[in-house]
């Protein structure tokens, strides 16, 4: 990770503590994650040279920067943002970075990740889902991987070459921002890709948020967790 500094991809108040292994603020509610949680993602999503990766949540650009870095220039990588000041955050960072086979985009309403540039290896998901996203599970080629805290746990997911459901393994307890798409003009009535607010409980009677057997560590943010199995 010391490829693609943090630093770079801070706000220039955020910069002093680039070197802490803490979430760090970087504008509209939303932070950088912490380093250890990038480098535990970026371990379980193994990324190899010349592959074609979605990073979901680029915030800062950071870490569509480091799957960059691993991609190579044979490689392509895309970052997807809600948030449009992040959007053009993450984007000049990541300009300065010199990786122009890597970019950041804006997030399409009503749309996980960016189909239209399926299938992807990988997939890179930084926000926290109720569930495995199966909008995203269907944008990986076959034998694909996608890394996604899901209800409190890390979860790497792939796609069988052969079909079927993916195989799910669990790695750690972690805490992320809730994973969000923007409704379309016209969305269906309780659709269940729309999360709801973070102040109002969905409708089904599951807890929420999801109570873990084992509490997390302490923390909040965006990508803070212990990593432990």
């Amino acid at each position: 990770m010391d490829a693609v500094h943090r630093v770079g991809f801070l706000p220039a108040d955020q910069r002093q503590y680039g070197d802490l292994d803490v979430p760090l603020p970087i504008g509209w509610g939303q932070t950088n994650s912490q380093p250890t949680t990038v480098r535990q993602m970026l371990e379980l999503l193994d990324v190899r040279p010349g592959e074609r990766v979605l990073d979901v949540g680029a915030g800062s650009g950071w870490t569509t920067a480091l799957l960059g870095w691993l991609t190579g220039p044979t490689g392509r990588v895309v970052g997807v943002e809600r948030v449009p000041g992040l959007v053009e955050f993450g984007a000049d960072n990541l300009a300065r970075a010199g990786l122009p086979w890597a970019s950041v985009q804006p997030a399409t309403p009503g749309v996980f990740g960016d189909p239209s540039q399926a299938p992807y290896d990988r997939i890179l998901v930084s926000a926290q889902a109720r569930s495995l996203p199966d909008e995203l599970v269907a944008q990986l080629a076959p034998g694909g991987v996608v890394v996604v805290p899901v209800a409190g746990r890390m979860l790497r997911a792939v796609r069988p070459r052969a079909g079927g459901a993916p195989e799910v393994e669990e790695h750690g307890w972690y805490r992320f921002v809730p994973l969000v798409s923007d409704p379309p003009a016209d969305p269906p009535p309780s659709d269940p890709r729309y999360e709801p607010p973070a102040d109002r409980p969905p409708s089904d009677p599951a807890p929420w948020p999801p109570r873990p057997t084992t509490p997390p560590p302490d923390g909040s943010g965006r990508g803070v967790g212990d990593g432990s199995a």
